[in-house]
């Protein structure tokens, strides 16, 4: 196993909002029987945005990671935000995390990344070329996602299923050159566009023509479809993704997936034979929190120790679009 394009994680951090919403409670509120949420979903509580913005709860897990990599501002070569759902059209999400910041001296410059569930992963691949190509040494990645304000309660599958969090690492160039990328690939599946979507927004739907309606401003996922497609890609895209690397899935030390869903957990348990102790699943305590899932289940990772160093580590996930990615590291 090669280490392509070398970079360390030096520093992490991750904040939730303090709204915490049990899946008992939701079932009394949807009027679903008592364990329907659970058995359906996987999912046990998660927590709810309700004054908290994206860019505040960014700017809170980015203030943690800075202080456990001790670094400073002016440190920082660049600030991606590294997610799918925003507090504004303009500016750019990363602008804003670095304005709740209050960084308005620092000459850090901000980049967004949006593939939507798999964000976190396209960045840090865009940031390991960055530590390597350029003078640059330090980059923050940042996901904050607020899922909760795009739900509709009519479809209780998906209103049962998201959580609101953000989570930030920073990653640093690797001098001894033996931790880092080994290797990103992402493939998407055009067939799967409208599978997982939000219609209304945007441009085609513009609001000024198309004023709030529930069903078209919520997203939406056709699951049963979205199932059948990831059966098909996920295990086809996970051999190719290993046939040149010189380790199977099933060799390396640690897997952290996006949260997607609890059939989509069962999908990954499938390709590994069963070896359910490689996988962080944190689902049950967060649900889907879009592109912070990975990074937020990649922090507690690197905070309980389960991730030591040396150790290889893939993340892998699927996405709107239809996509299916992967990025395999040694930590």
């Amino acid at each position: 196993m090669k280490v392509i394009r070398p970079f360390k994680i030096v520093g992490v951090g991750y904040c939730l909002p303090s709204k915490c919403v049990h899946s008992q409670e939701m079932e009394k509120e949807l009027g679903l029987p008592a364990g329907w949420i659970y058995k359906y979903s996987g999912v046990e509580k998660r927590h709810i945005a309700t004054t908290e913005s994206n860019s505040w709860l960014g700017a809170e897990a980015l203030k943690k990671a800075m202080q456990s990599a001790e670094l400073q501002p002016k440190d920082l070569g660049c600030l991606i935000a590294a997610s799918a759902t925003f507090d504004y059209p303009l500016p750019n999400k990363a602008s804003m995390i670095k304005h709740e910041l209050g960084w308005h001296h620092t000459e850090v410059g901000c980049i967004d990344i949006d593939t939507t569930c798999l964000s976190f992963v396209t960045a840090l691949d865009y940031a390991s070329r960055l530590l390597n190509d350029s003078d640059c040494r330090h980059v923050a990645i940042v996901s904050a996602e607020i899922a909760s304000k795009g739900l509709n309660p009519e479809h209780k599958e998906t209103f049962s299923l998201f959580g609101d969090a953000a989570a930030a690492i920073i990653v640093s160039f690797d001098d001894t050159g033996e931790s880092g990328l080994v290797k990103h690939s992402m493939v998407t599946y055009a067939e799967g566009a409208e599978h997982t979507i939000i219609r209304g927004g945007g441009n085609k739907f513009f609001f000024k023509d198309h004023p709030y309606d529930a069903t078209l401003h919520s997203f939406s996922m056709e699951g049963k479809k979205l199932l059948k497609l990831a059966m098909q890609k996920v295990p086809e895209f996970a051999e190719k993704f290993f046939c040149k690397i010189g380790l199977t899935i099933g060799e390396v030390d640690l897997i952290i997936p996006h949260q997607a869903s609890k059939s989509g957990l069962m999908l990954l348990d499938s390709l590994l034979g069963g070896k359910k102790d490689k996988v962080v699943n944190n689902l049950a305590n967060y649900g889907n929190c879009i592109a912070a899932s990975i990074p937020l289940a990649l922090t507690e990772a690197i905070e309980t120790r389960r991730l030591k160093k040396g150790d290889s580590c893939l993340l892998i996930g699927t996405a709107a679009g239809f996509s299916v990615g992967g990025l395999l590291f040694k930590f």
